[in-house]
C-alpha cells in the first residue's frame, strides 16, 4: 500500500478498510445481532471497546488478542453501523451482490 500523501486520501484509504471489516462481520453474524438490541446496544458494544482500549493504554502494552488498531477499527464501524441504522437503512438493505461473493 502506497502512503498517503494528503490527509483525505488517508481518511478514505482508512475508510476502505471500515468497509472491509464490515462486511466480513456482518457475512459472518448477520443483522440479528444488532437489531435485537438496536442502539442501545451499540453503545454498550462502543463502551466495552473503549474501556478495554483506555485500560490497554494506560498499562501501555499491546493486547495479546486484537491489536489496538483493530479495537479502533470496531469502534469505527459500530459508530457507522449506529447512523445507518438510525437512518433506517440497516433493517431495510442488504450487501451487494459485489460484496457478498
Amino acid at each position: 500500500m502506497k502512503e498517503p500523501e494528503q490527509l483525505d486520501e488517508a481518511f478514505e484509504e482508512i475508510c476502505k478498510i471500515l468497509k472491509n471489516v464490515f462486511v466480513k462481520k456482518h457475512k459472518d453474524y448477520g443483522k440479528d445481532n444488532i437489531l435485537e438490541m438496536g442502539e442501545l446496544g451499540i453503545a454498550f458494544r462502543e463502551t466495552e471497546k473503549v474501556s478495554r482500549l483506555k485500560h490497554l493504554l494506560r498499562e501501555e502494552r499491546e493486547p495479546q488478542y486484537e491489536s489496538m488498531e483493530e479495537n479502533w477499527i470496531d469502534v469505527a464501524v459500530y459508530a457507522v453501523i449506529a447512523i445507518m441504522l438510525r437512518r433506517g437503512w440497516f433493517k431495510k438493505l442488504e450487501l451487494s451482490e459485489e460484496s457478498e461473493s
